[in-house]
């Protein structure tokens, strides 16, 4: 069977698991973009700083930069598209931050193909901020919006400052991710 003409394009939602409240994105993605590309649609649209190292895990197969002593079964991910990397798949697994280990569940909402194509990843829709950087992962990011709810805790004051005068989990910006999708050329 032969694919109709065009390119093709993902329709993703990236799941923050472990959080509260939600963190999610939903993202066209051309299909011809090599992961590594993938990686900083998903830190552009998520929200993260592409501060640490990162990994996919579709079905049995590994994917990653292939820096320093990497798994002996990973594959680079500079050497594959989305396309050959997700075809057949419905979802699959995004780490980011091997310290943190903030596991991102993505969908594959839909596969379709465009005559016009798309040139850059687009987000179409999220919910809810990504935590800070290296605020512990999911038990430290617990923790870090519980002792900032509180004035009366005694890490109140030394977490506010951390985090740069303050932090709310719920805002998220359509715009602000969209030109930072734009920004990766």
């Amino acid at each position: 069977m032969t694919s109709p003409p065009g390119q093709s394009t993902f329709q993703l939602r990236i799941t923050l698991q472990d959080v509260d409240p939600p963190v999610w994105r939903r993202i066209l993605v051309p299909g011809a973009i090599n992961l590594d590309k993938l990686h900083l649609v998903f830190q552009a649209a998520m929200g993260w700083t592409n501060s640490h190292l990162h990994c996919y895990r579709v079905a049995d197969n590994l994917y990653g930069t292939h820096f320093d002593d990497y798994p002996d079964d990973e594959i680079d991910e500079h050497e594959v598209s989305v396309l050959q990397a997700l075809r057949d798949h419905k979802r699959f697994m995004y780490e980011y931050d091997f310290g943190d280990s903030w596991d991102h569940e993505v969908e594959i909402e839909d596969l379709t193909r465009s005559r016009l194509g798309l040139k850059y990843a687009v987000c179409l829709a999220g919910a809810n901020a990504c935590p800070p950087e290296d605020c512990g992962g999911t038990w430290g990011y617990s923790h870090l919006t519980e002792v900032l709810a509180d004035p009366s805790h005694e890490e109140h004051g030394d977490l506010v400052k951390w985090v740069g005068g303050s932090f709310e989990a719920s805002p998220f910006d359509l715009a602000a991710a969209n030109a930072e999708l734009q920004r990766l050329r």
